[in-house]
């Protein structure tokens, strides 16, 4: 699995709509500044976002956009699966998006089998991590990197 920039720009915009959550809406411009994300491409993703249905958006002067379902019932793997595909290596061991590889056995390909370990340890973060882990998670990296050190010699 790899993550594009286009899925890497929506996960950073869900976690900057987790952190707003209890406001009603977000403006596009107060994500695109926050996260460093160009607003064209970002409305882009949005709007792909609330296909999946992971967010709102109200239209007008004060619209904008918001998490259609709470934090803890957004799962990254959820995310992931909807911007980028599969979450596994290789087609040959993905559950959702199998394909036939060139393999001359599937069944005893040592490669196959490692990548389906891979694929099963991905699987997993990606389930057990919410977008309200991931909030909680910026939060407090935030916070660290904001912590004043003070050397003296």
């Amino acid at each position: 699995m790899k993550l594009s920039l286009r899925g890497e720009y929506a996960l950073r915009a869900l976690i900057c709509l987790t952190d707003n959550f209890h406001e009603t809406i977000t403006p596009i411009g107060d994500i695109s500044d926050s996260q460093n994300i160009p607003k064209k491409f970002l409305e882009q993703i949005l709007n792909d976002l609330k296909s999946g249905g992971f967010v709102e958006s109200r239209r007008g002067p004060a619209g904008g956009y918001r998490l259609a379902r709470l934090p803890e019932s957004i799962s990254l793997s959820e995310v992931i699966r909807h911007m980028e595909g599969a979450l596994a290596p290789v087609s040959c061991v993905s559950q959702n998006f199998y394909e036939k590889c060139s393999c001359p056995d599937e069944s005893r390909c040592a490669l196959r089998s490692v990548m389906g370990e891979i694929r099963e340890a991905i699987v997993q973060i990606a389930d057990r991590v919410t977008l309200a882990a991931l909030g909680e998670r910026a939060n407090r990296l935030s916070a660290e990197r904001n912590e004043i050190l003070d050397y003296s010699i």
